[in-house]
């Protein structure tokens, strides 16, 4: 159980970053990853500002902008601007340089930056978007990411399942988990939702292992990220 006020922050002025796990500056020993997810920053970036171009390699790297829109370009060649409702996938592999920005010269962009631990190491980099409308998360889970291109969604290098969903108070529901072995890392983006017995609020995470399925509940109108993993990688 993380409670939201418990995890790293750093406020750059320009980047206000809440961390889940060890990242840069903020390191705690008992909370470098959850298995296969390393990271899982909370950013909020000032309008007309970014980060620069920077490398990265064999890492699986999701972005999901909450609000307001990030500008991405990178060396593979690609230029983009990741909105509200999109879901942003950079497989870095043997390489990748990129820089993200803010798109907006005054509104600031919130956005979750999410690295996982991809199942093989020197795979050829690789860039995907894709749009998902709130009206298909309504009362449901909406599979985002998955590890397979046929399911209509972003892949990535892993046998990892991301779902969203968006509840009306007191829905339910249950997730099943898709592998034997993994873990779900639930992410409240907001509202109040119990799993599994668990009453959790806004930007909350909790980490479940060793279970065959989460039962969910909606205690307000509620938004939920969760994210499948493997936990031995």
């Amino acid at each position: 159980m993380h409670p939201a006020g418990s995890r790293g922050h750093a406020n750059h002025g320009w980047l206000n970053s809440y961390h889940t796990f060890s990242f840069a500056n903020y390191q705690d020993p008992s909370r470098m990853h959850f298995g296969a997810l390393r990271v899982l920053n909370d950013d909020t970036v000032a309008g007309g500002m970014g980060f620069g171009r920077h490398p990265h390699d064999n890492m699986e790297i999701i972005s999901i902008p909450l609000s307001g829109d990030l500008e991405h370009q990178d060396s593979l060649g690609n230029k983009a601007v990741i909105r509200q409702n999109d879901v942003q996938v950079m497989s870095a592999g043997t390489g990748v340089a990129h820089s993200e920005k803010n798109h907006s010269a005054t509104e600031a962009v919130k956005f979750l930056q999410i690295w996982v631990f991809p199942n093989k190491r020197g795979a050829a980099p690789r860039y995907a978007q894709q749009s998902f409308p709130p009206a298909e998360r309504h009362n449901r889970l909406l599979q985002v990411v998955s590890p397979n291109a046929a399911e209509g969604d972003v892949w990535i290098n892993q046998d990892a399942w991301f779902h969203l969903g968006k509840f009306d108070q007191g829905f339910s529901t249950e997730y099943q988990l898709k592998k034997a072995g993994n873990g779900v890392y639930a992410f409240v983006l907001e509202g109040d939702v119990t799993i599994n017995g668990q009453a959790l609020h806004r930007r909350d995470g909790f980490g479940l292992w060793e279970v065959d399925k989460l039962d969910i509940k909606a205690d307000s109108a509620a938004e939920l990220l969760l994210m499948e993993v493997p936990m031995q990688f």
